[in-house]
């Protein structure tokens, strides 16, 4: 079980908060208006907090020290973006996601390595493939047969300085492309994976499991 944090309760804050509770995580929630908790469901356990999302005390309170991931899911685009970066460079939340509405701006953010998600009917199941692992691979394309998918994989620290040959040799796996800094590029022998680097492979889709496992781990050595 992990712990979440979620800036912002509506619609899709709720969504996000009702989704993580029923899978068994622990969740926080913020709003500046704690009327906007009445869209959670009776019998949430969640924490409430009322309070700016990007505030550090709030977030305090929220347990983003602790959290796994943060959303930003609010309905300020500053706001969403203030708010992820606060998470990630003052508290090291390891997976953040902000929801945009400005595409320009969403490009720009992407660009600096944060991760966004347009402001589009369907952004709780994208905000939730950014901050769940088991939710990147279930895969963005799977072949006609089923047995291969391309999904987007989570890799630890551990591998940055490490060429993405070396994670294609430990996982039996095919990287497909590397998106950095908000851009696709195909890697060539040498590349080298860095941080903030989402890499995108093909790979069995009885496989997961186990690909999963072995990137969560630092590489034995460099092959």
């Amino acid at each position: 079980m992990a712990h979440f944090v979620i800036m912002g309760c509506g619609r899709v804050g709720a969504t996000l908060a009702h989704t993580l509770e029923d899978a068994g995580h622990s969740v926080a929630i913020i709003d500046q208006d704690d009327r906007a908790f009445r869209r959670l469901r009776v019998g949430f356990t969640g924490r409430k907090v009322t309070g700016v999302g990007f505030d550090r005390d709030t977030l305090k309170q929220a347990g983003v020290a602790e959290a796994y991931a943060f959303a930003a899911v609010s309905s300020g685009d500053n706001s969403n973006i203030l708010a992820t970066r606060v998470a990630r460079e003052t508290f090291h939340v390891p997976h953040v996601v902000a929801r945009i509405y400005d595409p320009g701006r969403a490009e720009i953010y992407q660009r600096l390595g944060i991760p966004t998600v347009a402001a589009v009917r369907w952004s709780a199941d994208q905000v939730l493939r950014r901050i769940l692992p088991e939710q990147h691979l279930t895969g963005d394309f799977r072949e006609p047969s089923g047995r291969l998918v391309l999904a987007e994989l989570d890799v630890a620290a551990a591998w940055i300085g490490h060429r993405v040959a070396a994670i294609e040799d430990a996982t039996g796996i095919r990287v497909a492309y590397l998106t950095r800094f908000g851009e696709a590029m195909l890697p060539t022998a040498g590349t080298v994976y860095q941080e903030a680097d989402t890499v995108h492979a093909m790979l069995p889709i009885d496989r997961t499991s186990e690909v999963a496992h072995i990137l969560a781990k630092a590489p034995a050595k460099e092959l």
